[in-house]
């Protein structure tokens, strides 16, 4: 665990729709869209829409550099998505998460814009929730064919694995097995009181690995 006090602050406010179809959550998304920050997920016929407060973009962030500077001080190629959103209107799915990256297949995506209907999912998706959600997100994402979901809700880190259409929970990133559960809360706990002196200390841990 990363903090075990003070409690969890407010990380999101939410709201749910149900028995929506595509048309309408596509009409729901383009109109707040253009209005509002606000982030959606959808999942056969339940809309989730997130409005993310202060914590959940701050620990989302930082997880984003956490992930930057791996990806560089290791010598690899990242593909950064961002919130792009998701869509598989064949499965009645969509999601814009808080990151997802092409890392193995960077050299498949590098060169032009995504399409899911040809191009494989990121290869790592991460997810920051605070606040409870509706949607279950592991079988929205082994759905996609996420193959790496990073889960955090501002004391856990969960790093699940796709095997077999489900997710299985490992100790270790396989995209990053250098790094074991507790550099990130180090780098957390670092960073939530001065960022810099922690991207300066996870890249010298690094580079003494």
């Amino acid at each position: 665990m990363l903090l075990e006090s003070p409690p969890k602050p407010i990380g999101e406010k939410r709201i749910t729709f149900r028995g929506l179809d595509w048309q309408a959550f596509k009409q729901i998304q383009q109109i707040l869209t253009e209005r509002t920050r606000a982030r959606f997920i959808y999942d056969n016929g339940v809309l989730e829409i997130t409005l993310p407060l202060e914590a959940h973009e701050r620990f989302a962030r930082l997880i984003e550099l956490f992930v930057r500077v791996l990806v560089v001080e290791l010598g690899m190629k990242m593909k950064t998505m961002g919130s792009t959103t998701l869509d598989r209107e064949d499965l009645l799915k969509s999601a814009e998460p808080d990151n997802g990256y092409y890392i193995q297949n960077y050299a498949l995506v590098a060169d032009h814009e995504i399409d899911l209907e040809h191009d494989p999912a990121p290869d790592l998706v991460v997810e920051v929730d605070i606040t409870n959600t509706d949607i279950n997100k592991n079988r929205l994402y082994a759905s996609l064919g996420v193959p790496e979901f990073w889960r955090f809700n501002g004391r856990e880190w969960k790093i699940l694995c796709l095997v077999d259409g489900a997710y299985v929970e490992r100790d270790r990133s396989p995209t990053f097995p250098l790094v074991e559960k507790s550099a990130l809360y180090q780098f957390l706990e670092t960073a939530l009181l001065d960022e810099v002196t922690a991207e300066i200390n996870f890249r010298q841990w690094i580079r003494q690995r």
